[in-house]
């Protein structure tokens, strides 16, 4: 575009807006330029690492989960891209999917670094700082299985045959596969890690869980024209994404805490008092967003191949 043409574009749009073009290019004129640090907000990035101990891994831990949670927040930002679009092609749905499964291979190979860059030793002493606060406490990634799936497919194995899937929004939460790994196995209270999880987040859990139920990928996928649904690269991009959430990467943190966790006179116990073993693997919890899309013997052998 010629300099005519951006400035009578530019005017048109603050014209629009009711804003004098005067005014905003006036304001231009008296701006700094913007700078990288500026733009990603480097200083207040770099500040977020607080140790708590004097251990210099912790430091890798802190920073490791903290890449985590960006990754997450970019996952759920390409499934808005799908959830929240009316009309939706199989190349978009595609797309997006595959930004999100690249996302999670991100997360699946990072592992070592925490595998790798941690002593052992140093970890099971800065751990204990630690308690209650667990992994298991990640928002984001709850709001990920919830935009992701049918909230059946999210409700503890031993209740799926027999909860009404026509209750409410609370009875759903109530029955979700990991509230089993927030309750004490022996009194069956809960147990404050999960206690200090829902103070802060089951109102919320539970509007997301209320807005993502007619949106959410499974629904998406289902509400296309059949033939689209029959769209060999869509279900690929599908498969592909079920299998490396609920699989590929469940089983590399799983893998990582037994480095830490389990050893010769037996498993340490979770941060959050948690059975990490049963409640990590894939085979017990079965976890699967989309159970239509795999043949009965995948299904059979969820987790295990």
């Amino acid at each position: 575009m010629s300099k005519e043409e951006i400035l009578k574009a530019i005017e048109e749009k603050y014209d629009k807006l009711g804003v004098p073009v005067e005014a905003m290019l006036e304001g231009l004129l008296w701006s700094e330029p913007i700078t990288y640090w500026d733009y990603i907000q480097t200083d207040a990035l770099l500040g977020l690492q607080i140790p708590r101990t004097t251990l210099p891994d912790e430091m890798v831990f802190i920073m490791y989960h903290q890449v985590n949670e960006l990754l997450f927040k970019m996952i759920l930002w390409e499934i808005d891209q799908v959830a929240k679009t009316e009309e939706i092609t199989a190349e978009k749905f595609s797309k997006h999917l595959m930004r999100i499964s690249r996302y999670f291979d991100m997360l699946c190979s990072s592992f070592t670094v925490m595998g790798d860059g941690m002593d052992v030793e140093q970890y099971l002493k800065f751990r204990n700082t630690l308690t209650p606060a667990s992994g298991f406490q990640s928002a984001q990634y709850r709001k990920i299985e919830f935009a992701s799936t049918d909230l059946i497919n999210l409700i503890d194995a031993r209740y799926r045959d027999t909860i009404d899937r026509n209750s409410s929004f609370k009875n759903a939460y109530d029955h979700l596969y990991w509230q089993a790994a927030g309750k004490n196995y022996t009194t069956g209270q809960k147990t404050t890690l999960l206690n200090l999880f829902e103070k802060k987040y089951m109102g919320e859990f539970i509007d997301f869980m209320e807005d993502y139920n007619d949106c959410n990928l499974s629904k998406k996928f289902k509400q296309l024209p059949d033939d689209v649904q029959e769209n060999e690269e869509l279900i690929k991009a599908m498969r592909h994404y079920d299998y490396t959430v609920n699989v590929k990467w469940v089983m590399a943190h799983y893998n990582a805490a037994g480095k830490y966790l389990g050893g010769e006179e037996g498993d340490v116990e979770a941060t959050g008092g948690s059975n990490w073993r049963k409640y990590l693997h894939p085979k017990y919890q079965r976890r699967i967003f989309f159970p239509y899309l795999w043949s009965e013997e995948e299904l059979k052998n969820w987790g295990t191949f």
